[in-house]
């Protein structure tokens, strides 16, 4: 009688918002959504995020501990190998190590590294120089015909650097009507920037780096630029790539543009207004000399079998990796990634449980996915993308869980890059359920929807679903909280104080995995193939 009772008071609500087919519940549904508990995902993220896991390297003994860790868990729930008869799937990387005593000569001036400099190379070669390069400033370095906008146009930029703006030209200029204004495009990140100008024939790439626009510090792309970098291995060492690729910071771009007898500012506001390009009239040279090394990674991939259309899959994705250890520092040295993103890894845990205690599983199978190297380019789920093991055309939805909210219970949930799918209606009935309602991420202008793995099988046309806790607190106890936290834990981002506290309150974590699971099983125990929607640039 409870299940019949559920699934009718269920039905006008899903039909409501737009979803095709309603599910049939399990007896125990309501049990397996409360057997999510912030209890248990505290202790799988101190667990992933202890010193003893040496900040989750990919290819280090952190990656061996951390991948014991989730094979051992799949195992002990009962889910069954999700890569043929191995719980693994390799990733082949090829690891670049720079020298960090480099320095790059900028016209004039001589830049150090991490102090007002990174570069670094993703060629396979030991040794990569530029030797008085012509500088070209080519605004943001965009080439996007459906918005009418083309930074190269006529420009010859073989054996010459680029020195480009990060964001795209909607960001500073959000009522132009230009792009997506203050919500930034793919065009926007950094990896675009490389890709295009590797695709223009340059030898070198360089980005001026702005806090705002960049949504990170000058600190952040120190620490996740210097050391071990890694990129896909490839046939021919990724020869097609810029020689030289990194960041300048903003002081340095200045006196860049001084020097030529321009002015900073009016050069990027005119870069706004529409495609632009000029040659600086100076030259750059560096050599980058690295360590070079083929290493193999790996994702944990693991899978609960549909009841009915077993071939058919809705897959989970959390990436497992974060930055290892940094033995050059003093005292603390480990990036030991508690919230990015052993959060979301222990909610894949748990998921993967609540799963597996259905009275019986749903129609489709569920899929479990722990990708390695995203902090390195979304390698992992890239990888993947390239090589599925399950076929492109059998994947019904991602469901992706990063960084969760460790600030207590919202009544918002934000969806990050809001309006791309009809995925967001199953979110909307499962929030609703919860007494939450849906928001837009509070800083769209970051791009986060292209930054973390959902967005390398949303390349690959399958709908993808990003959220989180947005920042309505739940009630006034979890304000006061929130406020404390934050305190202790603004400016963390890819930092050693990244790390576990037993203060930490996990509610909100619990409320997003539950939501999650929600989600999902209402897409896995159903016959819908949810689509783009038409707004979206993932629309096929």
């Amino acid at each position: 009688m409870k299940k019949n009772l559920l699934a009718v008071a269920i039905a006008p609500l899903f039909m409501a918002l737009g979803c095709t087919s309603t599910t049939t519940t399990p007896n125990n549904f309501p049990a397996a959504y409360d057997s999510i508990s912030a209890a248990e995902l505290a202790e799988h993220t101190k667990v992933l995020a202890s010193d003893a896991f040496e900040g989750r390297l990919p290819t280090t003994l952190g990656e061996q501990k951390t991948v014991d860790y989730l094979v051992s868990e799949f195992k002990r729930l009962g889910l069954k190998p999700g890569n043929g008869d191995s719980y693994l799937q390799p990733v082949n990387l090829l690891e670049i190590t720079a020298d960090p005593n480099v320095s790059l000569q900028l016209g004039s001036q001589t830049l150090t590294y991490k102090e007002n400099m990174v570069v670094a190379t993703k060629r396979e070669q030991e040794t990569v120089s530029l030797h008085n390069s012509e500088l070209v400033f080519v605004g943001y370095g965009v080439n996007a015909p459906e918005y009418d906008w083309n930074d190269y146009q006529g420009l010859d930029v073989k054996g010459k650097t680029v020195v480009i703006l990060v964001n795209d030209p909607g960001f500073e200029n959000p009522d132009s009507g230009k792009f997506q204004g203050k919500t930034m495009t793919y065009y926007g990140r950094w990896t675009y920037k490389y890709e295009e100008a590797s695709r223009q024939g340059a030898a070198g790439a360089l980005i001026i780096h702005e806090t705002e626009p960049a949504s990170y510090g000058w600190s952040v792309v120190g620490n996740s630029w210097s050391g071990p970098q890694y990129s896909l291995a490839s046939a021919d060492g990724n020869a097609g790539r810029v020689a030289v690729e990194g960041w300048i910071d903003l002081e340095a771009a200045k006196k860049l543009f001084t020097e030529a007898g321009l002015d900073f500012a009016r050069m990027k506001s005119q870069a706004q207004q529409g495609p632009f390009a000029k040659p600086l009239g100076l030259t750059t040279s560096v050599t980058v000399k690295s360590t070079l090394k083929r290493s193999t990674s790996n994702n944990v991939i693991a899978t609960l079998p549909g009841s009915k259309r077993p071939d058919e899959h809705i897959i989970y994705t959390a990436h497992w990796d974060h930055l290892g250890k940094d033995d050059s520092l003093n005292g603390d040295h480990i990036y030991n990634g508690a919230h990015d993103n052993a959060t979301g890894t222990a909610a894949l845990l748990e998921m993967a449980e609540a799963f597996t205690t259905l009275e019986q599983a749903p129609e489709r199978s569920v899929t479990f996915l722990a990708v390695t190297a995203e902090e390195q380019g979304l390698l992992g789920s890239a990888y993947y993308a390239e090589h599925p093991v399950i076929p492109l055309n059998k994947t019904v939805a991602n469901l992706n869980m990063d960084a969760m909210n460790i600030l207590g219970r919202t009544k918002d949930v934000a969806v990050v890059g809001k309006g791309k799918s009809e995925l967001e209606n199953y979110l909307d009935k499962a929030v609703k359920g919860q007494g939450r309602y849906l928001t837009q991420e509070d800083r769209p202008e970051a791009g986060y929807y292209y930054r973390s793995d959902h967005f390398s099988l949303a390349k690959k046309g399958i709908p993808a679903l990003y959220a989180k806790g947005g920042v309505d607190s739940w009630d006034e106890e979890t304000a006061n909280y929130r406020k404390r936290t934050q305190v202790i834990t603004r400016g963390c981002y890819h930092q050693v104080c990244d790390q576990f506290r037993e203060s930490w309150d996990f509610s909100g974590v619990e409320q997003d995995t539950r939501m999650f699971f929600e989600v999902g099983f209402d897409i896995a125990d159903s016959q819908d193939w949810p689509k783009w929607l038409p707004t979206s640039e993932f629309q096929r």
